[in-house]
């Protein structure tokens, strides 16, 4: 056994610390260098050192985040890029076509939405919302010869819907298209949908992976070295790639990864349950909770629930929108997964490309982003905030 197979088999706090780089063989050094270069010295014409010769098609800080969040989904092969939406940009072009059909999530990211409808109908490539957590609907929506994916995310953005990922790839299977799961709100720590039949995992790196709102990310991991070769080509064509120094950002966020989620869950948890008691709180949303319809499914995929939760008040869209402004822990912003909370309003911030169509959001709706101070400090500022 190799020593990449065993790290392969390891913990996942292992994965996260070793998976993708090996101490540097002139000086030892542990953490991977970052590599400013656009260029590299050729042995020879062709004679590569490594298989680099230009950063747009490789760069080695880069290598070594692909290996390492590739080993943390238990995936074949990952792709670091730009930015989330870059990451979805590529895959879409190098697995479809203009004139295929995609299902999407109807409360999708407001960006993911807008790609679609936006930039993606343009090339001629059609889509149609499901609410992922009604597999008759998602598969009423698959249109057989024509559907090349069917996106999920799940948790979704912002309304923390549940889909059942292995069931959502058996139909998509069934229909001869492929399952791409945005595990943005999970992270790899907390969910591994190709361990559940997904085809290919997206990412904003931005959130959860990097962890303290410093770098813009993306990142695509896919099941099989089929899908690689495709997706590897579309990388360098596209060239949306990722720098080394917010590869180099990433990767470090990725080691800490795993304590960072257990400490977002549990203050989630205990924000939850001052949420749920709270006159002027008419619903808290949270998959954690025994009264939200994906609880049980998610109960099964997930290995906690996550530090996502949105909740509606009860004084309408006036009162959503002073929630946000009166906080002072939580810092009023867009973007999550940070060290740090954050709060917004989805309707007019997040969500507003969607205003107006089937996927609009709620007016009355606040998501936070849990992050990872003092729990007592955060229930404090949402109960100042909400009175």
């Amino acid at each position: 056994m190799t020593e990449q197979q065993h790290r392969n088999k390891s913990g996942f706090e292992t994965r996260a610390i070793h998976a993708g780089y090996e101490p540097d063989a002139a000086t030892g050094a542990v953490i991977p260098p970052i590599y400013a270069t656009s260029t590299y010295k050729q042995d020879g014409v062709g004679g590569l050192r490594g298989g680099y010769e230009y950063s747009r098609s490789a760069n080695p800080t880069r290598t070594a985040l692909e290996g390492n969040i590739a080993a943390l989904e238990e995936g074949e092969r990952g792709f670091a890029f730009a930015s989330g939406l870059a990451a979805e940009d590529t895959l879409v072009r190098a697995l479809c076509k203009p004139g295929d059909h995609v299902v999407i999530p109807d409360d999708a990211y407001g960006g993911t939405f807008r790609l679609f409808d936006k930039v993606e109908k343009v090339w001629g490539l059609d889509h149609s919302p499901a609410p992922v957590s009604d597999l008759e609907k998602v598969a009423a929506a698959v249109r057989p010869g024509e559907t090349r994916l069917v996106w999920v995310e799940t948790p979704t953005n912002p309304l923390l819907n549940i889909g059942d990922i292995e069931a959502l790839a058996a139909i998509a299977h069934d229909a001869g298209a492929l399952l791409v799961v945005d595990n943005t709100f999970a992270s790899p720590y907390l969910q591994q949908p190709l361990t559940l039949g997904a085809d290919v995992v997206v990412h904003s790196t931005t959130k959860y992976c990097g962890g303290h709102s410093d770098v813009v990310g993306g990142a695509i991991v896919v099941k099989d070295l089929d899908l690689a070769e495709k997706v590897t080509f579309h990388q360098n064509a596209m060239g949306a790639v990722a720098g080394p120094f917010d590869a180099w950002l990433t990767l470090r966020g990725l080691k800490t990864l795993a304590l960072r989620m257990d400490r977002h869950c549990d203050n989630a948890e205990r924000v939850v349950d001052f949420l749920t008691s709270h006159p002027k709180v008419g619903e808290v949303i949270y998959p954690g909770l025994e009264t939200h319809p994906g609880h049980e499914v998610a109960q099964r995929q997930m290995k906690r629930y996550g530090g996502m939760v949105s909740f509606r008040v009860t004084g309408g869209e006036q009162h959503a929108l002073q929630v946000c402004e009166r906080t002072e822990v939580f810092t009023l912003g867009e973007s999550l997964g940070g060290v740090e909370s954050l709060i917004e309003h989805p309707g007019r911030m997040t969500h507003a490309s969607v205003a107006g169509t089937d996927l609009e959001v709620p007016a009355d709706l606040v998501r936070i982003s849990v992050g990872i101070e003092t729990a007592d400090d955060l229930v404090a500022d949402l109960e100042r905030a909400l009175d």
